[in-house]
């Protein structure tokens, strides 16, 4: 297939490969849709896919599609929640092989969440194209971080097909400090950190956080019209608990409860648009988390719980606020053991000291405050890897 309209732009750090570029607001196209890029980067080559059921090509799979095109991919790496997109947030994933292509699948969450040499050995390059919803804590990107890592222990290039952030239009929340690094959490960035993956793999290896400060020889497959503050409704769910779009930009404020007893919704028609706990005094909204798939024991389960229903606003107004947490924290009575998971709750925060803050008494306000110097200083390196408007 022959290459047409193609402007490589050769950056210090990775080769940059972006395809019709134009101020031209026509419609979005994704890195995986634009063929005429990375196919002569992949012909010849034996490819490893990092992918999941997000990896889509205009209603097709990226796997299909390249076993269509005659690419002689090996083997498929697949995240948290494996290829299928179907298991439970935390649940292990195995190894497998896929029934349609016969290929071998290796699990990045289960024993391991770092490919070794042996599951790298025979390949030419590694593809990254999954979809990803823009808070620091959501592990596709730890993984992302790994691959790039073992990539470069190995020698092997990898190339990114990037993909929009439908938290992307804004930046937020406290930065991670040295000491909480965790796979919920691997890089000194906000929990909104308004980056693609593009960028944020640009950022991995220009600011040297690959172990032993390693580079990855990275390529990415930009997408053509997209701007941080384009409105962008996710066409499939990319975990089983963010069916929508108001769940993902409900996402990074309450997903803090996963640190507590109090529900999110999970186990529900409803996940991560309510919370609630089994007490009167959370709220007059009620709900019942029950088993499900990718919800199979979720938190509460079969007990009537209390509290808010966030649907009621335009899912785009959500930004991330700790109002909902710090209201939670004062209705329970400041109880001791509000924040039960506290380590886990650290690690979602990037720190001890939001935990602090809270059971301290300090409001939103204040805690705002606290972090901004940290936000001030992370804001001019994320304008160094942008790669839109």
């Amino acid at each position: 297939m022959p290459v047409k309209w193609i402007l490589v732009l050769l950056m210090s750090a990775p080769f940059f490969v972006n395809c019709n570029a134009s101020s031209d607001q026509g419609s979005l196209r994704l890195g995986a849709e634009k063929v005429e890029v990375w196919l002569p980067i992949l012909e010849g080559k034996r490819v490893g896919l990092l992918v999941n059921h997000t990896s889509m090509v205009n209603e097709v799979h990226l796997l299909d599609t390249m076993l269509a095109l005659g690419i002689d991919v090996q083997r498929i790496f697949v995240p948290e929640h494996g290829f299928r997109g179907t298991g439970d947030a935390g649940e292990l994933i195995k190894d497998g092989v896929d029934v349609r292509s016969g290929l071998p699948i290796i699990s990045l969450y289960g024993a391991s969440k770092k490919p070794d040499q042996r599951q790298l050995d025979g390949l030419d390059v590694v593809v990254f194209d999954i979809q990803d919803v823009g808070v620091r804590f959501y592990t596709y990107i730890s993984s992302m971080h790994l691959m790039m890592e073992a990539c470069a222990e190995s020698g092997l290039p990898l190339v990114v097909f990037d993909r929009p952030n439908p938290n992307g239009d804004y930046v937020d929340g406290p930065v991670l400090k040295e000491g909480f690094t965790s796979f919920v959490g691997m890089h000194p960035i906000p929990v909104v950190h308004g980056l693609t993956v593009g960028e944020l793999a640009m950022m991995i290896n220009g600011e040297g956080w690959l172990k032993n400060a390693v580079t990855c020889d990275l390529t990415l497959v930009s997408m053509d019209h997209y701007r941080h503050d384009m409105v962008y409704s996710l066409p499939i769910q990319p975990s089983p608990n963010l069916p929508n779009y108001l769940s993902i930009r409900l996402y990074p404020s309450l997903c803090f409860f996963e640190g507590t007893e109090v529900s999110v919704g999970r186990g529900t028609d409803f996940p991560f648009q309510v919370a609630g706990y089994p007490d009167s005094a959370f709220g007059e909204f009620t709900f019942t988390p029950e088993s499900r798939p990718g919800a199979s024991d979720p938190p509460q389960k079969g007990k009537l719980c209390y509290g808010l229903d966030l649907r009621y606003k335009e899912a785009a107004e959500h930004r991330f606020t700790l109002h909902y947490l710090i209201d939670f924290y004062e209705r329970s009575g400041r109880s001791s053991d509000f924040i039960s998971r506290r380590r886990f709750f650290n690690l979602l925060a990037g720190s001890d000291r939001l935990a602090t803050q809270i059971e301290a008494g300090w409001t939103e306000d204040a805690i705002r405050d606290d972090w901004q110097v940290d936000l001030d200083n992370y804001r001019p390196m994320r304008e160094r890897y942008l790669l839109y408007p």
